[in-house]
């Protein structure tokens, strides 16, 4: 509620209590977002290394409530706020000092909850359970669904009460509403699952790529199978899994290869599996770039189409009620209130049937359906502002409604719908388990990324157009509302359609490339002895704890537990047996029938070194 109801309210409150002219406070606001999904990095690298994803959303939803507060106290104080005369640069001193403090408090707060608190929530579903597992995509369904009436009730209720109340009441609403959320959130710590952080996962990456160069001269061997892999559990990079090796990024293989005459350690040698590792986040990267683009003309809309609806020029009213414009983004979430349900309890269960897939259709053919849809939606921007200026210089008299704008919003908001939850389970999902926050991240890495983007398109395309157009300004330079009508907003709308298309295609060839992970649990690979193990079977049936072999004694008590050294004679009183003991097993204990088959205490032995 609060966070979404200030991204599209803020660029109002920076031009008309802030004094900031229209480019200063497009970017001020495209800077702060930017800002707030970059730290999202921070939250997801501190939730994988050092403290867990409860207590990363625990600290930084504390620094959320704390910026709120810190906002709403700066616009109820007039000493805080620049005088009404002052008509630019009004923010210095401490107003500038309490402003900046206050904003990026917040945005490195909302940014840490937002780095950690996905991969907490999908945590707690088992993957290896196919109903849990086909239940993580209704989860991020259903996050997306709670986040969109959040933000519905912020860019209606929230925004109205600013608009025409006070400032300071819709930001204490926001600070009240994010108190309460965070207090519900740490009332339920009890209940959730918690994944332990492990080693950085950066280091891990930076080890497979120190080591690739170190070997980079050694051949690689002609069978994957000779690579060096540790198979066993207590071993493991991973406690749960190995990745199946791909031919992909072949010069990474390098990394696993064992020199001669050196021990495998750390930084001599990796398992394939910590090279698989390094190799998905590397295919990610493309498709993680080819959304960049997208979420530029997101920044758009949410600050010079804020702007279109606020001139006095379009009717805002519906009925006898006069709509505010930063409340225009409530019509894709209301799209998209409606369209989530639709899409978990109908489409997906009808593309599951034909597709056989979890999700009904797979992460990245979501993501494109997404991308081209928001390329849709610019050609449709620039339309609308095509006839918004027309009526505004020819037909002054007759206003164009505010709803207009409802069509480009629409779609965006159903490409937003597609794109931002296939990218969450994708990233999820395909990223190693001690990198699941920071993979998450990436998704609001291209959030922020976007709207730098954003940042740098309008002053760029501004200097370079301003040579070129009559007025001798930019296509998106000016005040409001006087310089909206008279500049070329639509033909900045076209450029980032275009920019869309060609992104799409970029992104098809990367989506086609990328190769999704195989991975292979251990407990089946050491149960079955296809691969060599480091310990004993029966240690390696435990949960990482070292055990000793059962006494004589505890066998005949029932409580044995692992395969014995002993010969058969002495399991059962000194005389050999043809049927296997029982009584071993009463209690909980491994089944040893194997060990009987051999007639004698010498070959029982030989046949325990064996499966060792």
């Amino acid at each position: 509620m609060g966070f979404v109801a200030n991204m599209t309210s803020l660029v109002q409150y920076f031009l008309f209590v802030m004094h900031f002219d229209l480019q200063t406070a497009a970017n001020t606001l495209t800077n702060f977002m930017g800002s707030a999904f970059l730290l999202s990095l921070l939250g997801g690298f501190l939730s994988d290394t050092y403290i867990n994803r409860l207590n990363t959303c625990l600290i930084f939803g504390f620094l959320e409530v704390i910026a709120l507060i810190l906002i709403t106290v700066q616009a109820y104080s007039h000493d805080l706020l620049p005088s009404p005369l002052c008509p630019k640069d009004c923010v210095k001193g401490r107003i500038a000092f309490v402003f900046y403090t206050s904003l990026y408090l917040l945005a490195i707060g909302s940014g840490g909850v937002r780095g950690a608190l996905p991969a907490l929530g999908a945590d707690q579903f088992n993957q290896k359970d196919p109903k849990e597992a086909k239940a993580l995509g209704t989860f991020f369904n259903y996050m997306l669904l709670s986040v969109v009436i959040g933000a519905a009730v912020g860019v209606t209720l929230i925004v109205w009460v600013a608009v025409n109340k006070a400032w300071y009441w819709g930001f204490f609403i926001s600070a009240l509403a994010a108190l309460v959320g965070f207090i519900i959130f740490a009332i339920g710590k009890p209940f959730y699952r918690i994944q332990v952080p492990g080693q950085s996962p950066l280091l891990r990456v930076i080890q497979v790529i120190v080591v690739a160069i170190k070997n980079r001269r050694l051949r690689l061997p002609d069978t994957p199978n000779e690579l060096y892999e540790i198979s066993d559990k207590l071993h493991m990079d991973s406690n749960h899994y190995k990745i199946v090796h791909t031919n992909q990024l072949r010069f990474l293989d390098k990394a696993a290869i064992v020199p001669k005459d050196i021990e495998p350690q750390p930084w001599n040698v990796c398992s394939v599996t910590q090279v698989e590792e390094v190799k998905i986040i590397t295919r990610m990267v493309p498709i993680f770039v080819s959304t960049i683009i997208m979420n530029t003309c997101l920044a758009q809309l949410q600050t010079f189409s804020v702007e279109q609806g606020n001139t006095r020029i379009m009717d805002k009213s519906l009925g006898h009620f006069q709509f505010p414009a930063p409340s225009i983004p409530v019509i894709p979430l209301v799209f998209m209130a409606f369209l989530i349900p639709l899409y978990e309890f109908f489409f997906v269960p009808f593309a599951r049937k034909i597709t056989h897939h979890p999700s009904g259709i797979t992460q990245l053919q979501r993501v494109g359906v997404g991308l081209v849809l928001s390329a849709i939606a610019m050609t449709v921007a620039g339309l609308v502002e095509v006839k918004r200026r027309h009526q505004a210089t020819e037909h002054p008299d007759k206003q164009i409604s505010l709803f207009w704008l409802a069509f480009q919003y629409g779609i965006f908001g159903v490409a937003d719908m597609f794109t931002l939850v296939g990218l969450l389970e994708f990233f999820y999902k395909e990223a190693p388990v001690g990198m699941r926050s920071l993979s998450t991240s990436f998704t609001f890495l291209s959030l922020a990324l976007g709207y730098y983007l954003s940042s740098i398109f309008v002053n760029v395309v501004n200097k370079v157009t301003k040579n070129i157009t009559p007025s001798k300004k930019g296509w998106v330079e000016g005040l409001i509302p006087e310089d909206l009508n008279h500049n070329n907003l639509n033909l900045f709308y076209w450029f980032l359609a275009i920019l869309s298309v060609l992104n799409f295609f970029h992104y098809l060839y990367w989506a086609s490339w990328y190769k999704y992970k195989t991975e292979e649990p251990v407990v089946e690979l050491n149960s079955k002895g296809g691969e060599t193990t480091k310990e004993p079977i029966a240690e390696l049936n435990k949960q990482g704890e070292e055990i000793k072999e059962p006494t004589t004694a505890e066998l005949l008590n029932g409580r044995g537990e692992g395969e014995t050294k002993e010969p058969n004679a002495e399991l059962n009183g000194g005389r050999e047996t043809k049927e296997p003991i029982t009584e071993s097993n009463e209690r909980g204990g491994d089944d040893v029938p194997i060990l009987h088959k051999e007639g004698n205490g010498e070959d029982a032995k030989t046949h325990h070194t064996e499966e060792k």
